[in-house]
């Protein structure tokens, strides 16, 4: 199974697992990002799962992560940034992820999407409130985006320094973000979400952990693993 979906998307989109491509051990198979794979493999990946969706890679918008805040108005090929957001049609958007949270967003009645790459620094940064400030720009409306956040690294699995928490506790998150030293970064996005005006019950979480076997997990495999997209598109 190369892709897993949210219920509340109507709009074409998938979140990839690794399953169902051409490269081998330690990115096999569906690696679809990443430096260290050959590009040969990563483009056969890429053309395999987006084909399963009836995508077309000439008209996909991705992007460079560089782990910050910056949210890109979406063009086909490839951007620097960590969030994108598009009104087009037929234009699909897509974030990579290994660990880090991808979350997509759909405002089906105003006909706009949006697409966020969620690691610690730009969950910290408020990424996902500045994706739904851009895709607002665009016509979208607090009250009719659904907000989708696939799989990413859990609470038990992901302890980070003492600093880490020190910055989330001064940048206002609430304490249920985090148990100690363990991190967690789906209730530290789902509180942007909601702080955001996002209404809870437009919010949809995959409630699954990266380290499981069927995804990429950066900290499980040590730093050498493939990475999964996360994808949406406006028919």
């Amino acid at each position: 199974m190369r892709w897993l979906f949210a219920p509340d998307i109507t709009a074409v989109h998938g979140f990839s697992t690794r399953h169902g491509g051409v490269s081998p051990k330690p990115f096999a198979s569906l690696n679809l990002g990443g430096k260290e794979d050959s590009p040969e493999n990563i483009a056969q990946n890429r053309k395999l799962a987006l084909s399963e969706l009836n995508l077309e890679m000439d008209r996909v918008s991705y992007l460079d992560q560089v782990h910050g805040i910056t949210v890109c108005q979406a063009r086909p090929g490839k951007q620097t940034g960590d969030a994108l957001v598009t009104s087009e049609r037929g234009l699909a958007i897509a974030v990579g992820a290994a660990d880090c949270y991808p979350v997509l967003f759909h405002d089906e009645k105003n006909g706009v999407i949006g697409a966020a790459h969620c690691g610690w620094k730009g969950t910290l940064g408020r990424i996902v409130r500045h994706t739904l400030e851009e895709m607002r720009k665009l016509g979208a409306e607090s009250q009719q985006i659904r907000v989708a956040i696939g799989q990413g690294i859990c609470r038990d699995k992901y302890e980070v320094s003492e600093e880490v928490i020190t910055q989330f506790r001064e940048a206002g998150f609430p304490v249920d973000c985090w148990s100690g030293r363990q991190l967690d970064l789906l209730a530290a996005n789902r509180f942007v979400a909601l702080e955001a005006g996002i209404p809870e019950e437009n919010i949809w979480s995959m409630n699954r952990c990266t380290t499981e076997a069927d995804f990429f997990s950066y900290r499980r495999d040590g730093g050498k693993t493939g990475r999964m997209w996360a994808v949406i598109m406006l028919k």
